[in-house]
């Protein structure tokens, strides 16, 4: 055989080898930029950095992406994170249901107040036909979604005295997330809702710009809420604060099948850690977290049946004024799939 004919040969066969091997795209970047709002060791971050972590491994550092806290790259306004990542401005985020809601209004389905009971409630929105529904209207919207994660039920906390009743709440100026369900549910339980970003809660809290806030006990505890005046916690379990793992279109469409199942996969195992490390501490049989505030001295005070339906009441035309607004027929499925739960 000749030495012309050797390297044809050699040269077919590494041709052959290029196009079987699952070779990084010419178009793949060398990082993908994925936004959060809050870091590791919050349960959000956690989630976040599990899925950056577990992609790389297993695409073998093909894609690479890093997560930027903070909103950063929507300069801290979180709630325009959909419409950056929409428009592929931002590659991937690890986003809030809550933050989302602007440009979907059906995202506000989780933020109904006293929609969801328990965690079980919850699961049976995100695994079962509504979360099927939610996850169609985000790719409508020009993002792929691609698994669940948590923030956590959102529950009452303040400066001032125990919220066991509505009338605990008439005048206290509490910081709430920018969107008008939130606004509109503080207001009718009597409180004075004051919209600002996260960066913005925690000085506002510290100076008593604000009085209260609500949201998960992870972010109180990790925050170290209590050394700020928010000496008194509520679980009312109100709201719940699902996150959705997502990636613009205009990423997405630049992966080959096999890198989209290998970020998809990623995805839902991360979120199963992020879920795992929102609920630690925080559930019937292991209330751990619970008892690391109180042991701050803070007071916690645990509704009954009885005083939750008072908050359940004091909020029903609230409810009732957003059904119409995210949609009769999906919030109707959410309360069957919880009634059957």
């Amino acid at each position: 055989m000749s030495i012309r004919t050797l390297l044809g040969a050699a040269a077919g066969a590494a041709l052959a080898v290029t196009l079987a091997a699952p070779a990084q795209a010419a178009d793949y970047k060398d990082e993908y930029k994925v936004s959060t709002v809050v870091p590791a060791p919050f349960p959000w971050g956690i989630a976040a950095e599990e899925w950056a972590k577990l992609v790389a491994e297993r695409t073998d550092g093909r894609i690479t992406m890093k997560v930027y806290p903070g909103a950063q790259l929507v300069a801290g306004e979180q709630t325009k994170e959909f419409t950056a990542l929409r428009r592929g401005a931002i590659d991937m985020a690890v986003g809030s249901t809550i933050n989302w809601s602007p440009q979907m209004v059906e995202m506000n389905l989780f933020a109904l107040p006293f929609l969801m009971p328990d965690y079980a409630a919850l699961d049976a929105l995100t695994g079962g036909p509504v979360g099927e529904r939610l996850f169609e209207i985000v790719r409508e919207n020009g993002v792929e979604p691609l698994a669940w994660a948590e923030n956590g039920f959102r529950e009452v906390t303040n400066s001032k005295h125990p919220i066991e009743t509505p009338a605990d709440l008439d005048g206290l100026k509490m910081r709430v997330v920018g969107s008008p369900l939130f606004q509109d549910t503080f207001t009718a339980l009597g409180a004075n809702p004051v919209q600002m970003s996260w960066a913005d809660a925690k000085p506002a809290l510290t100076t008593g710009a604000v009085d209260g806030q609500e949201n998960p006990l992870t972010i109180y505890t990790i925050a170290k809420m209590h050394e700020i005046g928010q000496s008194y916690v509520t679980t009312w379990h109100y709201v719940a604060d699902p996150l959705i793992f997502g990636v613009s279109h205009k990423v997405w469409e630049t992966f080959t099948p096999e890198d989209k199942e290998i970020v998809r996969q990623a995805a839902i195992d991360a979120g199963a850690v992020g879920i795992a490390a929102a609920r630690k501490g925080l559930t019937d049989d292991d209330t751990a977290l619970i008892e690391e505030i109180e042991g701050y001295g803070v007071t916690v005070t645990d509704l009954t049946e009885a005083q939750r339906q008072a908050f359940v009441d004091a909020t029903r035309e609230v409810y009732d004024a957003w059904t119409d607004k995210i949609g009769a027929d999906l919030v109707e499925m959410a309360e069957e799939s919880i009634a059957n739960r």
